[in-house]
């Protein structure tokens, strides 16, 4: 509520009505904007400013460590990614290995799939930096959701894969997404890996 008294002396003439009520309505007028401003300034001090809500930071993706899946660790096949998206290429490592061969997890994380694939049983595990790494041909000794940690065995090596004889090959792969990745680069710096000729004939049988 704003209330202001304005009084006005007008001078005794026959032009002083006519004076006195266009001083009226500029007096109207003005008071009429000051009351808008102390209404305003008012409701500025009643109400108080209400907090700025900061956006929670990102997380960073968790650091992971990785260790290899079989030892000794040999390679039989590299990553070789196809230059196309249907073109030829291997999408993982083909580790040399022996018959009933023990695997173990990467590092630590869930299993999202163990079961048969064409006729070959892999194993998922989904780590906590939003890596999968892959596991085939396997015996598998643990199941979908188990969470497992880093050395754990998850099966152990049987089937064929590729031109490996039976048991003698174990496929490892990496991917984020729908990127595959070269599962050597998660293990850091190794020094020299040794890569064995395809035709190997111990990794043959």
């Amino acid at each position: 509520m704003c209330t202001l008294a304005v009084v006005i002396h007008s001078p005794r003439s026959e032009r002083a009505p006519a004076r006195a009520a266009g001083q009226a309505r500029t007096v109207r007028v003005l008071v009429l904007a000051v009351c808008g401003v102390l209404l305003v300034c008012g409701a500025n001090r009643e109400s108080p400013a209400q907090p700025i809500e900061r956006a929670d930071p990102v997380s960073a993706p968790a650091a992971v460590r990785y260790a290899a899946p079989v030892t000794p660790l040999r390679v039989v096949r590299g990553f070789d990614p196809p230059s196309t998206p249907f073109g030829p290429g291997h999408l993982g490592v083909d580790l040399a290995t022996s018959p009933g061969q023990s695997v173990h997890a990467a590092a630590d994380g869930t299993v999202s799939f163990a079961g048969p694939v064409a006729g070959r049983t892999v194993v998922v595990i989904t780590h906590a930096d939003g890596i999968r790494t892959e596991y085939e041909p396997l015996r598998a000794s643990v199941h979908r959701g188990e969470a497992v940690r880093r050395g754990a065995i998850i099966g152990r090596v049987r089937g064929r894969h590729g031109d490996c004889a039976p048991g003698r090959c174990l496929h490892w792969g990496a991917r984020r997404g729908t990127q595959y990745l070269d599962p050597m680069s998660l293990l850091g710096p190794l020094g020299p890996v040794r890569l064995l000729p395809w035709a190997d004939p111990q990794a043959r049988g």
